[in-house]
């Protein structure tokens, strides 16, 4: 059975966020809130984690994991990003955004797209992730939150702590935190495209 944390979204409780990272770094695989809607998470360098999110989720390996980064200087260990590009992400982050970019050698080859070598990072706009990312001092792997079949994230954490009790270790609820993904950008390519419309602001990148 998932172990349930109820956390206060503005002022997360430090003991219970402690007790959290603690068991990311254990092995747990953790449903939490962000900023667009609920996400899966484990430790950077977990296969069993990520094996556990692809049967979650029915992923096959061209799916791109995104790492939940707490801050620029973090994100920045992990992606190759030139001047434009980091002007243009730095302008848009914290915030609902996915930025898909080349991976440094610091990314474990099972995350990375089979052929582009590329993988998805964020900076989210949450108190909540925030304190658990600051609490671990390593980004979150993590995926959204989209069971197979389901066009929408599940939003309260009661409920995913009743579908997914045997399939999760820990579930944080925060409240409802939406049902819409991150916008995602995909920059690997030296083009800025935008894959998926979603949560942010587009209009900045078009």
């Amino acid at each position: 059975m998932a172990k349930y944390f109820d956390v206060h979204p503005e002022n997360p409780q430090r003991r219970t966020i402690s007790t959290v990272a603690d068991s990311i770094r254990s092995g747990a695989l953790v449903a939490y809130p962000t900023d667009s809607c609920y996400a899966l998470g484990c430790q950077l360098g977990s296969r069993d984690g990520i094996s556990r999110i692809r049967a979650i989720r029915d992923l096959d390996d061209r799916h791109h994991f995104t790492l939940m980064c707490q801050n620029f200087s973090q994100l920045g260990q992990f992606v190759q990003i030139d001047n434009d590009v980091f002007r243009a992400i730095k302008a848009a982050t914290p915030g609902k955004y996915t930025f898909i970019l080349p991976a440094t050698k610091e990314v474990p080859r099972q995350l990375l797209h089979p052929k582009k070598k590329t993988v998805g990072v964020r900076i989210p706009d949450h108190a909540v992730v925030q304190a658990l990312l600051s609490e671990l001092g390593e980004p979150l792997l993590s995926s959204t939150l989209l069971l197979p079949d389901e066009e929408e994230p599940m939003t309260q954490g009661w409920e995913i702590k009743e579908r997914l009790d045997h399939e999760v270790d820990v579930v944080v609820d925060s409240g409802d935190c939406g049902t819409e993904p991150t916008t995602v950008i995909d920059f690997s390519s030296g083009e800025l495209e935008i894959v998926r419309r979603g949560a942010g602001d587009t209009s900045r990148f078009e």
